[in-house]
């Protein structure tokens, strides 16, 4: 395959539209983003971008582990991050890292740790898998095929159907679970299920931009849409718009250039994340000075004492 970058834009959207891989990875892109859009919000502001980064470590034992034993590798990424899942689900915290307990995410942190040692493993076992595994790290786009892309779909269906429903009192539960707990709400459990659906959301996002790198499209889009709003019914469209931008300029980019997806989505995330950070400082200072521009209050008068 030779790809030409022109001048004409529409040629070029054309010629790369041309290919059945990259019409799949378009469309497996599609659905990965507005997942990881809508489910990043959340966990970003559940405050569990730990727990989500560990989810995204073990999809590449999964992966690795599934190549070696002959099978597909989304059903080594599925099987490993919703097994993780569970056991993060089962420690004292749920994975929310409010609050800091340190024994939780030591114990996060050895999952992750032990994670890694295993993928490496398999990878070692697994006579000439090595040429995949810039691949399975980094994300790739011609590797995409029509029943994974089946696969992401139903299952990006069924995470957003359940968003969808667990939706309010997730949060109701992620803004003050103290209040939500009083309320009556089994936080334990909504805490448990979002975790399985950011398990779900990972396991299919790293088939578009590798386990290394999925964590960027799942917390970049979020942290930015967060920088530029506090209201939940404008940042989750936000973010899901900013994952969708990226991952289809990161797809068009690694088509015509020689680098991995996941490098592409990830450099544009983050430069989004630092036009919003610096959108947020000019807005914060620029409303100190008005604030300290303002004439102050004048005192009240004093009653005419007789």
């Amino acid at each position: 395959m030779t790809a030409h970058l022109t001048l004409n834009l529409l040629a070029d959207v054309r010629q790369l539209l041309s290919y059945h891989f990259m019409l799949n990875a378009l469309r497996a892109g599609t659905v990965v983003a507005v997942v990881s859009g809508a489910i990043g919000y959340f966990m970003v502001l559940r405050r569990q971008s730990f727990a989500g980064h560990t989810l995204a470590v073990v999809g590449f034992p999964g992966a690795a582990g599934a190549a070696w034993l002959g099978l597909a590798p989304s059903l080594g990424y599925f099987g490993f991050c919703l097994a993780a899942a569970l056991l993060i689900a089962a420690l004292p915290g749920g994975g929310r890292a409010a609050g800091g307990a340190g024994e939780e995410s030591a114990a996060i942190g050895t999952l992750q740790g032990f994670a890694l040692a295993c993928g490496f493993l398999f990878v070692s076992l697994s006579q000439g898998f090595l040429s995949g595994l810039t691949s399975l790290l980094f994300g790739s786009i011609t590797g995409i095929t029509d029943n994974q892309v089946l696969v992401l779909l139903g299952s990006g269906l069924v995470s957003l159907l359940l968003l969808a429903v667990l939706g309010r009192p997730l949060l109701f539960a992620s803004v003050d679970q103290d209040v939500a707990r009083a309320r009556g709400l089994r936080v334990r459990l909504l805490s448990a299920a979002f975790l399985l659906l950011l398990g779900v959301a990972v396991a299919g996002t790293s088939q578009v931009t590798g386990s290394l790198l999925v964590f960027a499209l799942l917390v970049a889009p979020a942290a930015t849409a967060s920088r530029l709003t506090a209201r939940p019914a404008v940042g989750l469209p936000l973010s899901i718009g900013i994952a969708l931008l990226v991952t289809w300029l990161g797809e068009a980019i690694a088509f015509y250039s020689p680098y991995q997806i996941g490098f592409w989505v990830t450099s544009l995330a983050f430069a989004a994340f630092l036009l919003a950070s610096g959108y947020q400082a000019l807005a914060d200072r620029r409303f100190r000075s008005d604030h300290r521009s303002q004439p102050a209050a004048a005192p009240l008068a004093e009653p005419v004492r007789r």
